[in-house]
């Protein structure tokens, strides 16, 4: 480790010793059936949101958590996988995990690896450097993490406990937690889609995203990728510098998409007050913006453009398939195209009972359709399988009194964004919504222990200062 590293990581502990008032624990132990340990808080997910909730936790006091992923370390989140783009898309200027601490910034860890220099001289933030600095954020803070974890079912559990059902590689086990966290990125609530004429085809066909795509195996081969938005792009750019014969982009708008709301909604006012408005205005926001998709930075469309076999089709949504021999042929409404293999970037569905861990409560999770009718103009059935949550980012029941117990479970998702706006996937909105979910944590395990502050503030006896009596003193002077 380089000796500004090093001086960097004194000063992060003492920067969060001179600001960790107040620093008394108040949380009391709870255990499980059977005396099993009961944890405060289980944070599903290792990547930067997981990181980042554990850490405001912690500046909180709630130290009895544990963060669980089912990847190995260092391969939580997209970073390493299926994001496929050389750099990070926001500025570099932007803050997030390091919740306003500045020695846990990004630029203060790349200035202490290379120099400030180099950090005035970086564009954007390289993805495996981000990958790499989560990873000692995560060791610096001393979050603690299990990974090669996977969740598979959370049930209720006597003494208004939830209980996980925890599968890794010594087993299934089971642990117990006041609240879970549900910090799970893109696909939190939902499975990633595969345009309806293309599910009939053979998965060596057909691949999204996210799937562990053989790019090498590509090579000399015509590729489709179906989707226009920015990690579209970055999938037929994969594509092309593997050696692609031809990479066709199909996008079913008349036009592409080009304006990125992302960058217009990033002000303090929106990340942190959007979900203090009332149902309407929420849904008239989040319609648009999540309507309009993801726009792509000239970047992006030049990695693609600067290849003479790409070429990008507008108006053209896939309206049927079949296959001709060992290839595919796609019928658009702009004429027939024929590929070896196709790429879905066509995002991720609502489907909360195609989630295991969900299944004993999916049927009851309120979705904004049950909630909120908005007029016709504005209407949006897949808007509306969102789930509505309530404002410290807890499940809703859909029939009240029928699982009471899923408000202690919090979702920090892809899937808060009709409630939240920017929350649980955006590096951007880290620094206002993580406070917000951590107040909402902490606010939940204060009132349910309310009977119990109670007796104690009563119980307190401890003195502050001794005073002599008058008695006393006229004692002493006799």
């Amino acid at each position: 480790m380089s000796g500004a590293l090093t001086a960097l990581e004194a000063q992060v502990r003492a920067d969060l010793a001179r600001t960790a008032h107040p620093k008394s624990a108040w949380l009391r132990a709870r255990s499980g059936p059977g005396g099993k340990p009961a944890l405060d808080v289980l944070i599903v997910g290792a990547g930067q949101s997981g990181i980042a909730t554990g850490f405001g936790l912690m500046r909180s006091q709630v130290t009895n958590i544990l963060v669980l992923d089912k990847a190995e370390e260092g391969r939580e989140g997209p970073w390493l996988t299926y994001a496929r783009m050389p750099t990070l898309r926001s500025p570099k200027d932007y803050t997030g995990p390091d919740l306003d601490v500045p020695s846990l910034t990004y630029q203060s860890w790349h200035e202490a690896r290379f120099g400030s220099e180099d950090w005035q001289d970086l564009d954007l933030i390289p993805r495996g450097l981000w990958a790499e600095y989560l990873l000692w954020l995560r060791r610096v803070v001393e979050v603690p993490v299990r990974n090669g974890c996977e969740l598979l079912e959370i049930a209720p559990a006597a003494g208004g406990l939830l209980a996980a059902m925890v599968k890794s590689a010594g087993g299934v086990e089971t642990l117990y937690a006041r609240k879970i966290v549900l910090a799970t990125g893109q696909e939190g609530m939902g499975n990633w889609m595969v345009p309806e004429p293309l599910r009939r085809l053979p998965s060596t066909f057909v691949a999204n995203t996210a799937d562990d795509i053989d790019f090498a195996a590509l090579r000399g081969k015509q590729v489709v990728v179906i989707g226009a938005g920015a990690s579209a792009f970055d999938n037929a750019a994969t594509a092309l510098e593997a050696g692609a014969s031809e990479v066709r982009l199909l996008c079913r708008r008349a036009e592409i998409q080009l304006i990125q709301p992302y960058r217009w909604l990033t002000f303090r006012g929106f990340l942190r007050h959007l979900c203090d408005l009332d149902d309407a205005w929420r849904w008239r926001f989040m319609r648009a913006i999540l309507e309009m998709r993801e726009g792509f930075p000239q970047a992006t469309y030049d990695r693609c453009a600067r290849h003479a076999n790409f070429s990008l089709h507008e108006g053209a949504p896939v309206e049927a398939a079949r296959e001709v021999g060992s290839r595919v042929e796609l019928r658009t409404p702009r004429g027939n195209f024929t590929a070896d293999f196709i790429i879905c970037a066509t995002g991720i569905d609502m489907n909360f009972a195609g989630r295991p861990e969900l299944n004993k409560f999916a049927g009851n999770i309120a979705t904004w359709a049950d909630r909120y009718q908005p007029p016709p103009e504005e209407r949006s059935a897949s808007l509306g399988r969102f789930p509505y949550l309530a404002d410290d980012y807890a499940f809703a029941e859909r029939v009240p009194g029928e699982t009471p117990w899923i408000s202690d479970i919090h979702l920090f998702a892809i899937a808060s964004t009709m409630s939240f706006g920017p929350s649980g996937s955006s590096i951007n909105a880290m620094t206002t919504a993580v406070p917000k979910l951590v107040h909402g944590l902490t606010r939940g395990l204060f009132r349910a222990d309310i009977e119990q502050y109670w007796a104690a503030f009563n119980a307190y006896d401890v003195p502050q200062a001794v005073v002599a009596r008058q008695t006393e003193i006229a004692g002493k002077a006799g």
